[in-house]
């Protein structure tokens, strides 16, 4: 097997091929809207698709919140009716379901079938203000002191997202769905209620009949999740060449393999009780120092794996043990602060070769995809704080979920983009003549690149040209105004 973690070119040139198999495109938005044009035929008329792209080329360029009407006003629509734009979210234009198998589709070329199909799951909110809002319901608010949680109005949906190679210690999460996961008591919707590993697992068996139909069945699934999805449910109901890497409570009880069978009555489902995970952590013995890269840097990470054991209630789904140490260290020159790294543990579902229950990948790949979960709590942030999801007014039962859902789409439509052109090191050059930026470009990297790109037509072109001096002309321009609209005041 390859090795993910192995990097890449940082620039390629034009025409030729990266090692991801593809080749790269000289602009951003040139990749943006092959993509987007993979989706055509998921339109049932041109009229449709034609306003869809035009109205997410408004939301690149809305500067104000993320709406349908700002969105309209933003391409200069905004003196038209604006009905046919609002109907386009009452689930009749497109589904949901047909635009996200196309976008998995488009990441096929970046992923070769030699190695696994690394995704994550995480839930997030989408904070409301409406009582009455469909989907919406009481749920603990995240922005409250951890030691005193407090309530607030929201939908929560579970992101399905996927991971491309590592290069340098670097990747992103691509989402690929935003599935509902309503509680029982929220107001109804066109989705009915489910629980948050449900639509975790709906994601994952979507994804595992996905690469199936692609003629991809060798090829290995890999989940990364946290602790709410370490569910014997879940682990019952996982398909089959998929590999849950989930984290774990430091008190899980786990089960031995039974023994061979002997003597008479029912076979044994589990052996004796194993140690705790805290209690594997406090034992000195068996640890195993490896470096791993992380974002540009290495940290040395200590470990140990121990298995394979049995989960209870799921003893059809052995499982290993992954026990990370704490670590402490100073950070800082000027005023050097003492900063802990907590230990963790995780479950990581076992394989069969040979008759023999195995790891399914070997510990450094996996010590690099574990520290990598945290990236779809990067993307969570860019889609709510930055891109604006969850801001379009769209109240029925329809409308309120597939608007949200419609935004997650297009800016994972943004990140493919970006990553087919750019991979992760590449990116254009800051208008900043102290600071050449960051190693890894960002989401308002992407998006600035994607407006100066569009500013750049005919129909989009700003008043003052892109100059060294334009600051000063706009100035100059403005002045000039300011006098005029006096002596017309005058006159």
């Amino acid at each position: 097997m390859n090795d993910i973690t192995s990097p890449n070119p940082s620039a390629v040139d034009g025409g030729e091929k990266t090692d991801r198999g593809i080749k790269p495109h000289p602009t951003v938005l040139s990749a943006m809207l092959e993509i987007l044009e993979a989706h055509r035929w998921e339109f049932k008329q041109a009229r449709t698709y034609q306003r869809m792209v035009v109205l997410a080329i408004g939301m690149m360029c809305a500067l104000a919140r993320h709406t349908v009407t700002q969105g309209i006003q933003a391409i200069g629509g905004g003196e038209r009716d604006w009905t046919a734009w609002y109907r386009l979210f009452q689930g009749k234009r497109f589904k949901e379901e047909d635009l996200t198998q196309r976008l998995f589709e488009a990441t096929l070329q970046d992923a070769p079938q030699e190695e696994p199909y690394v995704t994550s799951v995480d839930a997030t909110q989408i904070v409301r203000s409406s009582q009455k809002l469909p989907g919406s319901s009481w749920l603990p608010a995240v922005r409250t002191a951890i030691f005193r949680r407090g309530l607030h109005r929201a939908q929560r949906f579970v992101t399905g997202a996927w991971l491309p190679r590592i290069e340098h210690g670097f990747t992103r999460a691509i989402p690929l769905r935003f599935l509902s996961a309503f509680t029982a008591k929220a107001v109804p919707a066109s989705d009915p209620p489910r629980k948050e590993w449900e639509a975790g697992l709906q994601f994952v068996a979507w994804i595992r009949q996905g690469l199936d139909a692609a003629g991809r069945m060798a090829q290995r699934v890999v989940v990364l999740a946290d602790g709410a999805y370490d569910k014997a449910e879940l682990w019952r109901g996982l398909p089959d060449r998929v590999v849950l890497i989930v984290r774990t409570a430091k008190n899980r009880v786990l089960r031995e393999m039974p023994g061979p069978y002997s003597g008479r009555g029912r076979r044994a489902k589990y052996g004796p009780k194993a140690p705790t995970p805290t209690e594997h952590l406090q034992a000195r013995t068996g640890w195993t120092h490896t470096p791993v890269q992380v974002r540009g840097r290495t940290i040395m990470l200590r470990w140990k794996i121990r298995g394979c054991y049995l989960r209870e209630c799921a003893a059809a789904c052995p499982v290993f043990l992954l026990v990370i140490g704490g670590a402490t260290w100073q950070a800082g020159k000027r005023q050097p602060r003492r900063r802990r790294r907590e230990p963790a543990f995780y479950l990581i579902g076992a394989v069969q070769r040979d008759g023999v229950w195995q790891l399914p990948f070997e510990p450094a790949l996996i010590l690099a995809w574990v520290w990598q979960r945290s990236e779809i709590e990067v993307t969570h942030r860019d889609l709510k704080a930055a891109f604006g999801v969850g801001q379009m007014q769209c109240w029925n039962r329809v409308s309120a979920i597939l608007s949200v859902q419609w935004m997650v789409w297009l800016y994972a439509v943004m990140m493919l983009a970006g990553y087919r052109t750019w991979g992760w090191f590449g990116g254009s050059a800051l208008p900043c003549a102290w600071w050449s930026g960051p190693r890894r470009w960002s989401f308002n990297t992407l998006w600035r690149t994607l407006r100066s790109e569009l500013w750049v037509l005919d129909e989009l072109r700003p008043v003052s040209p892109p100059s060294p001096t334009s600051g000063l002309n706009l100035l100059t321009r403005l002045r000039l105004l300011c006098l005029s609209a006096r002596a017309a005041a005058r006159a």
